[in-house]
């Protein structure tokens, strides 16, 4: 009625007089048309985006598209570009529906999935109301009733989530793949035939094909190749697809100079790190299989997502604006889904990986009766296990890999998983090259490495290779103070023992002696948060009055650490002898906001050598707020 009042209004404005009907026959007859303000408003919202920026082979598919769409008002067309995750198939659907805009076309751009529409909304808004922009998006489901070619052209991103059926209790249209061939004169469709993730899915490239045919439109087939996901290794979906045993490849195992992917025992360690690489860019999220109900759509204070050994529980994805999971701040917390992220990246991924995917002699079983029981996407399975046992059960594990493939692909530095599998945890590690690591027999030497690997795991920075430092990539090893002692005897041996080495911001300068490095506890919070990684300097020169600290003597039996090390602000008491300043007394003073923390007095004498400073402090490495200078 409120559109039907708008018309009027229109009419009556702009038509004075009548004209024996010829008004209303342009009217009912004309194109749609974007109006020249929304035109120049979606331009400028894409101007300056990195995210919208087309590299490589997406410059082709975008450029020969536009081409192909020209030829629509001869013949009708539909084109269909392949493409594996991270190929930025949505990113060339973004920008065609703003060139196309542009082109005064009547365009939208349509998914079946929600979530990709909700973000895309969302980081095109500006000048628009929410309502003008939204206009721009559909559903898959809106062109049941939709007349031959109303639209000059339809984008379809992920093409292969397209349904047969239309509707809440999909019980409206016939297919449709086939009502948006129809509605449009170019229908532009994004697929990845692995990216199909429930039983109803339907828009794989062979049924796109049929429907062409069928509606005698001409067919170009275009392929975007490029990696930009996955820290841009082919490599790493090659290896993937063969450990989850969906196709043979040569790839047999994953080096983490390629992609940044580790397994990890405790779920809430996993948790923890994405969590904390999630403060430096707000990209990064965990996810997981539907193996678990949604007890919090219902009731707020449930918990989703329950495993009692290690006392970890998370909700699922918000229940309101859901569809804006991925963008929404706080959403670290909880655990997204496959209709959440899918057609969506993040800068890393961790991943849950359910009882519905386990390793039994020697192999990937995938179950798809271990999902829960509210898991819409494959519902009706059972009922196809009883007609049709072996294609249901071929069907159904090729749904659970291709979600899980998925689901680790979203991550475009890294991904993390945590399986409820112990065996097919062992499995995956299995596929990882690793370097030599030589036998420690004592209890303690395997302690020690236990604890490296945990602290390397917890590094919430980007891990820069040899060939990158070797590039000119700002870095600086990494090292923990527990098990540092004798590191600090020169810059060759902090340098020349580091397995890891982290990325620098680009105006910082390499020198040699700079380290990072984990400060624990509160006995410093003031200027030093418990858990901060820090920026070092070992073997400093120069007065160390007033300055940040790291130290390590006998005496020392620091509360926070356990060891001989600490770091405290640090002062001296001198006396001058032979014409020499030699110091008497070193205090070792906190800075904290919690009571109960003493300075540490070292009485100096001749004799000591077990006395050293061996770093300062330059900069607290703060992921929220970027680099903090806390020498002063």
């Amino acid at each position: 009625a409120r559109e039907r009042a708008r018309l009027q209004a229109f009419i009556r404005q702009h038509v004075r007089h009548g004209d024996r009907e010829h008004a209303l026959y342009a009217i009912e007859h004309g194109r749609i048309r974007p109006s020249k303000l929304l035109i120049e408003c979606i331009a400028g919202m894409l101007q300056g985006k990195p995210e919208f920026i087309l590299l490589d082979d997406q410059k082709l598919v975008y450029e020969s598209i536009l081409q192909i769409e020209k030829k629509a008002l001869k013949r009708k067309q539909v084109v269909i570009v392949q493409g594996g995750p991270g190929t930025g198939k949505s990113v060339v659907a973004v920008r065609l529906l703003a060139a196309l805009i542009e082109r005064t076309r009547n365009v939208r751009y349509v998914s079946k999935n929600a979530a990709p529409r909700a973000v895309f909304e969302s980081k095109l808004s500006g000048h628009f109301r929410k309502s003008r922009i939204s206009n721009l998006f559909s559903g898959s489901g809106a062109f049941v009733d939709t007349d031959l070619d109303v639209y000059d052209t339809l984008i379809v991103d992920e093409a292969h989530r397209l349904n047969e059926k239309s509707g809440l209790y999909r019980n409206r249209g016939e297919n449709q793949v086939r009502e948006l061939i129809r509605a449009a004169r170019c229908t532009v469709f994004f697929v990845d035939d692995d990216q199909r993730v429930t039983l109803h899915d339907i828009g794989l490239s062979a049924e796109l094909r049929r429907r062409a045919i069928e509606a005698d439109a001409e067919i170009t087939e275009l392929e975007l190749a490029s990696q930009f996901r996955c820290n841009g290794s082919d490599g790493y979906l090659a290896w993937l697809d063969d450990v989850l045993d969906i196709r043979p490849t040569a790839n047999q195992t994953l080096s983490s100079e390629d992609f940044d992917f580790r397994v990890f025992d405790d779920p809430c360690r996993m948790h923890e790190l994405i969590v904390s690489k999630n403060r430096a860019s707000k990209r990064s999220r965990v996810v997981a299989g539907y193996c678990w109900k949604w007890p919090s759509r219902r009731d707020p204070d449930a918990w989703g997502i329950e495993l009692p050994e290690f006392g970890y529980r998370r909700r699922w994805n918000l229940d309101k604006d859901g569809s804006l999971w991925i963008v929404t701040p706080g959403s670290e917390e909880q655990v997204g889904c496959i209709h959440t992220c899918q057609g969506l990246e993040l800068d890393y991924v961790g991943v849950i990986i359910g009882p519905d995917l386990v390793y039994r002699e020697g192999r990937i079983v995938a179950d798809a009766t271990r999902r829960a029981s509210s898991d819409k996407s494959v519902r009706g399975f059972k009922k196809m296990l009883k007609s049709d046992p072996a294609g249901a059960s071929l069907l159904g594990a090729r749904i659970v890999k291709n979600t899980y493939r998925t689901l680790m692909t979203r991550g475009m530095k890294g991904c993390f998983v945590y399986c409820t599998d112990r065996p097919l945890a062992d499995y995956l590690r299995s596929r990882l090259s690793s370097k030599p690591v030589s036998s420690e027999s004592s209890s303690t030497a395997e302690y020690a490495t236990s604890e490296r690997g945990r602290f390397a795991d917890a590094v919430p920075f980007r891990r820069v290779t040899r060939a990158e430092r070797a590039a000119g990539i700002p870095a600086a090893p990494l090292v923990d103070l527990r098990f540092a002692a004798g590191t600090f005897s020169d810059t060759q041996t902090v340098e020349g023992t580091a397995d890891t080495w982290i990325e620098l911001p680009d105006w910082i300068r390499p020198q040699p002696g700079l380290f990072v490095a984990q400060v624990v506890g509160e006995s410093m919070n003031r200027r030093i948060p418990n858990g901060a990684w820090c920026l070092f300097r070992a073997n400093p020169t120069g007065t160390r009055q007033g300055k940040v600290v790291v130290v390590q003597h006998r005496s020392i039996d620091d509360p926070d650490t356990g060891g001989s090390y600490t770091v405290k602000l640090y002062s001296s008491e001198k006396r001058a002898r032979d014409g020499e300043w030699l110091h008497e007394r070193i205090t070792l003073s906190p800075d904290s906001t919690v009571p109960g923390y003493s300075p540490i007095v070292i009485e100096r004498n001749e004799e000591d050598d077990s006395f050293a400073v061996v770093a300062e402090l330059l900069l607290v490495l703060d992921g929220n707020r970027g680099l903090r200078d806390d020498r002063s």
